[in-house]
């Protein structure tokens, strides 16, 4: 881990994985939006809006996978000093705001023709919703604070305190009584959905991490080179 600490190092990694999770990408997306549209029946229940679950559930699962990912980068930051970690949490908070604000918004053009409401103050999604709230809190003090090292070290304070609510996120609905459904593919005993359904909704969760590596290496070297440029500036403004 301590040798991808080396920018340089890192870039080489980063520049080996970019053009097959390209790849990836875009096959799992064509592959996998064409099984969501025309080969997945509607569902017997929810007719023909069961299609925004291929979308919805996806995002809902990068939104709190991204969140670990932030978590873990800042961890590793305030343990070792890795300073490469540091910028990869700040690289991945924007890509886990955009899929959570996905999840929330899919889920409540889910929820007026189901529910009959766009919103409910419902444990799933106010845990979601405070998910949300926990990605600007991220973002907002990188960019709230002057001193980039505090930044980062209050920035991945609370990346670490707020995992506390990843498990609330998928326990809400067995812990309270709750209008949104329980889970149907990550379970003890087995998926319960059928797999013309199943199948799909997997597919476009793989071009979905596929999108998040290229999107988050891309911001990672990005990054990298404007911590470059910050310190050749100071270096030729002391000289």
């Amino acid at each position: 881990m301590h040798r991808f600490a080396n920018p340089a190092e890192f870039n080489r990694l980063a520049d080996a994985i970019l053009p097959w999770a390209k790849i990836i990408m875009a096959a799992a997306f064509a592959y996998g939006l064409y099984l969501a549209l025309f080969t997945s029946p509607p569902d017997y229940q929810q007719g023909e809006s069961v299609r925004i679950m291929y979308v919805h559930v996806p995002a809902a699962w990068m939104s709190m996978f991204t969140y670990m990912v932030v978590a873990a980068a800042s961890f590793t930051a305030l343990v070792w000093r890795h300073p490469v970690a540091l910028l990869a949490g700040k690289a991945a908070a924007p890509i886990g705001a955009t899929f959570t604000a996905l999840a929330l918004i899919t889920g409540m053009l889910w929820g007026k023709p189901m529910w009959g409401t766009y919103w409910v103050w419902d444990g799933r999604l106010t845990s979601v919703l405070v998910l949300f709230f926990l990605y600007l809190g991220y973002m907002a003090l990188w960019r709230g604070l002057d001193e980039e090292d505090k930044a980062g070290r209050a920035a991945s304070i609370l990346a670490l305190v707020g995992v506390v609510n990843i498990p609330i996120i998928k326990f809400s609905v067995d812990w309270w009584n709750t209008l949104h459904q329980p889970s149907s593919v990550m379970r003890m005993d087995g998926p319960t959905m059928p797999a013309e359904m199943l199948w799909p909704l997997l597919t476009v969760a793989l071009a979905f991490k596929a999108y998040f590596i290229v999107v988050f290496l891309y911001r990672m070297k990005l990054e990298i080179n404007l911590r470059k440029l910050t310190v050749l500036s100071s270096i030729e403004a002391r000289g």
